[in-house]
């Protein structure tokens, strides 16, 4: 079985899938890749299932060796990755050769950059998903961020292997959004229209604290809300609960799935995956759509990543 070398880990480097879902009763979020339009697509691009576990890098990649080489795509956010010191282009399927060395490096644009292989990273499944979760350190690797001298293993080869590319209309139509479009939140009624308002009109910054659990934001505060916190109930990614002190958190892949703050809007589910390429200190704002619109967009997306027309060969 071929595999990768761990020579440098990166800053948070985790192998991640789809995620696991329906496990939210039992307490369990589904964790899962944190920008999935770019996994979907690396996975593509590697002649893999779209479900595939594959890496995902934060903000500063790492370095991997490749001693019986192997078939790799990068999607995501530009991390300025090599090969053997030569720039390696995103969003296109590139051939390593045996005991060459990929160094992906620290950002230049968004939060995440993915590497997935033909073939797949093979680990144990927990719960029917390769994914981390991070919080309570199972799946994955060793239920944790890569480290130095890790191994990781590559699944057999699935399909014939030709050269591939993501077309350059998909990825504009797919590049992430800093205006996020939103849904009500459950809650959406008990905040009057003043602070409705406040909320849609003003820019918010991404807190340093920001993680897969969720990310916090600064910004003006609505004080004009619901006052401390709620009887609990479930909640769902892309959930943005407004704290007694009155900031919002939107809550990520890894999120508790029981809250008890207000919840003035849920993000839109394609929009999901520009939550996981902001960065500590981007900028956003709100903007609120129906559900019409909402499910129109998602069925827009889906019928997109689905196209013949979405890879070149």
């Amino acid at each position: 079985m071929s595999v990768i070398h761990v020579e440098s880990p990166g800053l948070l480097t985790t192998v991640q899938d789809l995620g696991r879902e329906g496990f939210g009763p039992l307490g369990v979020s589904a964790s899962g890749a944190a920008d999935a339009v770019s996994l979907r697509l690396a996975n593509r691009l590697a002649a893999n299932p779209e479900d595939a576990a594959g890496l995902e890098m934060t903000l500063l990649g790492g370095t991997f060796g490749f001693p019986q080489g192997a078939t790799i795509a990068l999607t995501g956010s530009d991390f300025g990755a090599t090969l053997d010191g030569a720039p390696l282009p995103l969003w296109k399927s590139m051939e390593v050769r045996t005991g060459q060395k990929l160094r992906v490096g620290s950002t230049r644009s968004g939060a995440r950059c993915y590497l997935c292989v033909h073939g797949g990273i093979v680990v144990k499944p927990f719960l029917g998903s390769a994914s981390t979760h991070l919080l309570s350190g199972l799946g994955g690797h060793h239920g944790r961020a890569l480290r130095k001298g890790d191994v990781l293993h590559i699944g057999p080869p699935t399909a014939s292997l030709e050269k591939r590319a993501v077309a350059a209309q998909v990825l504009e139509h797919l590049s992430p959004r800093k205006t996020l479009r939103v849904t009500p939140g459950p809650q959406n009624d008990l905040f009057p229209d003043a602070a409705q308002q406040l909320f849609y009109r003003s820019t918010y910054r991404v807190a340093e604290e920001s993680n897969r659990m969720g990310l916090r934001l600064e910004g003006p505060h609505l004080t004009h809300g619901p006052s401390g916190e709620m009887v609990t109930e479930g909640v769902s990614v892309g959930a943005v609960q407004i704290t007694a002190a009155g900031l919002p958190i939107i809550l990520f892949v890894e999120q508790q799935t029981t809250g008890g703050y207000a919840k003035i809007a849920n993000v839109i589910a394609a929009d999901l995956h520009s939550l996981g390429q902001l960065r500590p200190r981007d900028e956003i704002r709100f903007e609120q759509v129906d559900w019409d619109i909402a499910r129109a967009l998602l069925v827009e997306q889906e019928k997109l990543l689905a196209s013949d027309k979405l890879i070149l060969e």
